[in-house]
């Protein structure tokens, strides 16, 4: 590109104005999508690869086994009453956070139950427990050779 004047020389400077027009137009687009991608729950995949949290406190569990009984750590409650034992345990606890154990051939609707009556406990952290996907394959490939 030439410049007007005595002198002809190139400009050899970089035009940035489409480049931040871009920019502006993405940054909008991410604004108003960000808050309809934060929806529902956050829950972990049955099968997970992650390494496990290593702690040093026992930590609260809500366990749904194959039979749909309902236990807090070893106890077993009803549905029903889960909610006010929850309520219950958590009153002198400063660690409020509470993990789900539950059975991948438990019904969906049985489990959201479940973690309804955890949260209206006044639950604020709910994680979900999964099994390594390693363990898995392993039983997996047990199964084939028996």
């Amino acid at each position: 590109m030439m410049t007007g004047g005595k002198h002809s020389e190139l400009m050899s400077e970089i035009n940035v104005t489409p480049f931040v027009d871009v920019m502006l137009v993405l940054l909008i687009i991410f604004m108003v999508t960000a808050p309809m991608m934060i929806q529902g729950l956050n829950v972990d995949l049955p099968k997970a690869s992650a390494k496990p949290l290593e702690s040093e406190k026992e930590h609260l569990v809500i366990t749904i086994n194959r039979d749909q009984q309902i236990f807090i750590n070893d106890f077993e409650v009803t549905v029903e009453s889960l909610g006010n034992k929850l309520t219950k345990i958590l009153q002198g606890r400063t660690d409020r956070d509470v993990y789900l154990k539950a059975d991948k051939g438990i019904p969906y609707g049985t489990v959201v139950q479940v973690m309804a009556e955890i949260k209206g406990a006044g639950v604020e952290q709910l994680g979900m427990i999964t099994e390594p996907a390693i363990i898995e394959k392993i039983r997996d490939s047990e199964k084939i050779k028996s």
